[in-house]
């Protein structure tokens, strides 16, 4: 039997995941059985857990892939020239979401929440997904000095804090996404701005 080229040997694993990506949008992962996910890509049982041994397996494969989405979209705005503005972040960040949300048969985002879940239930996932939020905070902590020395927010502001609230606001996207109803990176820009100036009242001022 002639051997597999390497792109083939990749293409074949990525049909195999994104084809347990649409059994997982349509009844979750605990509901998911490696006998739908065989089924769903057409391909024969062995063939299947060549490459993926368990279901474990390909939920981590499947977080390691939308975390790779989202590594990917810092790379790309911390080496971009010039530094995207705030309001062209939360642009990119929301231009992000509906990406992953395209797919007719599955949406990156609704597995994610599932991922969440996951992690809190398993000790190793939940620390190498642990360390991707700590990379990412450090990641819009930077971009929160690019910021300020090209005098874009304040010059004092705390860059950790900026980070802090754009991490906090990344899995709000998500959800509200699935679960509310869309914002707009210009609501979301128009909301923190608001905030932010009342942050700046000081306390003998009259809100109303």
């Amino acid at each position: 039997m002639p051997r597999l080229s390497a792109d083939l040997l990749a293409q074949r694993r990525q049909h195999i995941l994104t084809s347990a990506w649409s059994c997982f949008a349509r009844a979750g992962f605990h509901a998911t059985s490696m006998d739908d996910v065989v089924a769903a890509t057409g391909m024969s049982t062995s063939a299947v857990y060549r490459y993926f041994s368990s279901k474990d397996e390909l939920i981590d494969a499947t977080l390691d892939e939308a975390l790779v989405l989202v590594r990917d979209l810092f790379g790309k705005l911390l080496t971009s020239e010039p530094v995207p503005t705030p309001d062209e972040t939360l642009r990119a960040l929301t231009d992000e979401l509906h990406r992953r949300s395209a797919h007719p048969r599955y949406d990156l985002s609704q597995i994610v929440i599932q991922g969440w879940a996951e992690a809190l239930r398993r000790p190793a996932l939940r620390e190498r997904t642990r360390t991707f939020y700590l990379e990412a905070r450090e990641h819009l902590a930077e971009l929160a000095r690019r910021w300020i020395a090209d005098r874009q927010i304040a010059a004092d502001a705390d860059p950790d804090a900026v980070s802090a609230v754009l991490l906090a606001l990344m899995p709000g996207l998500i959800v509200t996404h699935q679960l509310v109803a869309e914002f707009s990176a210009d609501t979301l820009s128009s909301g923190l701005a608001a905030l932010g100036s009342s942050s700046r009242r000081s306390p003998d001022e009259s809100i109303g």
